[in-house]
């Protein structure tokens, strides 16, 4: 075989892998979305007794502190806040909520069964362990009380 030919095979050869080194392709649409997202969690076990004042005074309010709260939102949003049933005549149960970054706190509100907004604002965050702090404030014609609870309804609205 001459040098001429085994060019010519060669050449053949190559050619051939080359045309029957055919790729195939596929595609495939992949659908997604994501939905609104509104969360809203608390943590802490909230305990307030009154007992005492200064002569002359209301008797003196108390806080419980320590308690936490969590948000993640994916919208414009804020979180109202109510209980079931009114407080005793006397007693007023108030609640301020730490606004996370870029949201406004209501500041102190006092909690009743028509729910008041107590932080607005939140947008597009998750954001943790931000302060909870409830308060209890009681006048004299409030009287002895024994021991009570109240649930407090924290709601997140999105699209706000």
């Amino acid at each position: 075989m001459s040098k001429s030919t085994n060019f010519l095979a060669i050449g053949a050869l190559v050619a051939f892998a080359a045309v029957n080194t055919a790729s195939a392709q596929v595609t495939q649409t992949v659908t997604f979305q994501v939905s609104a997202i509104n969360q809203i969690a608390v943590t802490g076990t909230p305990s307030l007794v009154i007992n005492a004042a200064v002569a002359g005074n209301a008797p003196t309010s108390v806080t419980s502190t320590g308690n936490t709260w969590a948000v993640t939102t994916n919208q414009t949003a804020s979180i109202t806040a109510s209980i079931p049933t009114a407080m005793p005549a006397g007693l007023t149960l108030s609640a301020l909520l730490a606004a996370p970054g870029g949201a406004t706190s209501a500041g102190s509100v006092a909690l009743g069964t028509v729910a008041v907004t107590v932080v607005s604002g939140i947008t597009t965050l998750n954001s943790a362990a931000l302060g909870l702090t409830y308060q209890l404030d009681a006048t004299a014609a409030a009287g002895v009380f024994t021991s009570a609870t109240r649930v407090v309804t924290y709601t997140i609205t999105g699209g706000a």
